[in-house]
């Protein structure tokens, strides 16, 4: 059934499609290959290579997935019920792209999810290979390697070994963020999906520890205190994102050096103003990393203004299940990030009336 499905998406590729042919039937093929690979939980818990810290994450795994199934009512069907172990870190690395002199997200079309802000390879040298041609087109680009990804619900994904390196916490949010995907994924709306998959993980994960150790649990301070720092950081690279975007649009003179002049600005401005307030460390590094416009607009994919978000799960009674249903609503909708804020306005209005 599996090799059908890929077959269908390859299908699709063909004829959406010429430019992208070599690189769907890599794709599929190493999908294919991945999906074989794959063996029970239980047997994989009784290998003796799985060392101890690993074996507690896959029996995690299986906790996390039940309370995502029964207590949030998202999509999971038998996602991470089987196990692959992987000969490389990641599972696959992904490359990002935005003009040198525009903040503005490179798109990559696709069967089935439309278009997209990055465009994934198993293969490193892969990525690379697309990044250097991005840069001979005059393009800043991003990569970063991937542990885990979801297929949608297309296939049933496996836990992998690379998602065994995550702290317990992050594993939670992963497979809830990934399960998320499964449930509501809207075709060509990406910075939509990927926010909201973020903001509910981050809650999810709060739930789950709230409900497994209690209000008094160690780790639950923690996953708040991070979420916290989130909300914090989500809020600045927001102001710092839109104030970049204008910074462009009336720049008249394309040297480098204003650029990375600019960018260093926003570093500062990140230690002057949110460093001194962080809790965790999560975002503490943020001044010493490789700068440019396509690892802003990761941040601008995944963490650009969540208020909306932040407002529906307040007006939905901080209730999981009934912010999902909610914002299924918007399914259909041309613009969905649009369509949330009338979802807060008409909510807010039926609320004091």
């Amino acid at each position: 059934m599996d090799a059908l499905k890929i077959l269908l998406v390859l299908t699709l590729g063909f004829i959406t499609t010429s430019c992208q042919i070599g690189y769907l039937a890599k794709s599929a093929y190493n999908q294919l290959s991945l999906l074989n690979q794959r063996v029970p939980i239980e047997d994989a818990l009784n290998d003796p290579k799985l060392e101890p810290g690993e074996k507690q994450k896959l029996i995690l795994s299986q906790d996390v997935r039940q309370f995502a199934e029964t207590k949030l009512k998202l999509n999971v069907k038998k996602n991470y019920s089987t196990y692959v172990k992987l000969d490389r870190p990641y599972v696959s690395y992904v490359v990002s792209a935005s003009p040198k002199w525009k903040l503005e997200t490179h798109l990559w079309g696709f069967p089935i999810v439309g278009k997209m802000p990055y465009k994934g390879f198993f293969a490193e040298k892969d990525a690379k290979e697309e990044a250097e041609s991005l840069k001979s087109e005059n393009f800043d680009v991003y990569i970063r390697g991937v542990s885990a990804y979801s297929t949608l619900g297309w296939f049933k994904d496996p836990l992998l070994s690379s998602m065994l390196r995550y702290k317990d916490h992050d594993l939670v949010n992963t497979i809830i963020h990934e399960s998320v995907h499964a449930t509501l994924f809207i075709k060509s709306e990406a910075d939509f999906n990927e926010r909201l998959a973020t903001f509910l993980g981050n809650k999810g994960m709060e739930l789950y520890y709230q409900q497994k150790e209690g209000e008094n649990s160690e780790t639950l301070k923690l996953v708040r205190n991070e979420n916290i720092d989130e909300k914090q950081f989500s809020e600045f690279i927001t102001a710092e994102i839109k104030s970049v975007e204008t910074w462009y649009s009336v720049q008249k003179e394309q040297k480098e050096e204003l650029r990375q002049s600019r960018f260093q600005e926003i570093k500062t401005n990140f230690v002057e103003k949110v460093k001194p307030k962080l809790i965790t460390d999560s975002y503490l590094k943020f001044d010493t990393i490789d700068l440019n416009n396509a690892r802003l607009i990761v941040y601008k994919t995944y963490l650009q203004d969540m208020s909306d978000f932040e407002n529906l799960y307040t007006l939905c009674g901080k209730d999981f299940e009934k912010f999902m249903n909610t914002v299924k609503q918007l399914e259909k909708h041309e613009k969905p990030s649009q369509g949330l804020k009338g979802l807060v306005a008409e909510m807010k209005k039926g609320a004091t009336q």
